[in-house]
């Protein structure tokens, strides 16, 4: 069985959305920015999917952040 953390998966996805909101980038921008789907990124921002480290740095980069932004949240 593979492990999954889906509390940290779901802190991920709402500190992307976070970011994302905070810049004033819709979800459609940032399918334009990562060339990613807009269900995928939805997928992501809602803690459905276990996405990949190099989507999470190109998500970074689409929002001009440092990827370790990305991760910035309390684990409790």
């Amino acid at each position: 069985m593979a492990y999954k953390d889906q509390k940290f998966i779901n802190q991920v996805g709402k500190k992307v959305a976070e970011i994302r909101k905070s810049k004033s980038i819709s979800q459609e921008h940032l399918v334009e920015l990562t060339g990613f789907t807009l269900s995928q990124i939805g997928r992501i921002e809602r803690g459905e999917i276990n996405t990949s480290i190099s989507h999470l740095s190109k998500i970074a980069y689409a929002l001009k952040v440092h990827p370790k932004e990305l991760l910035d949240f309390d684990l409790k």
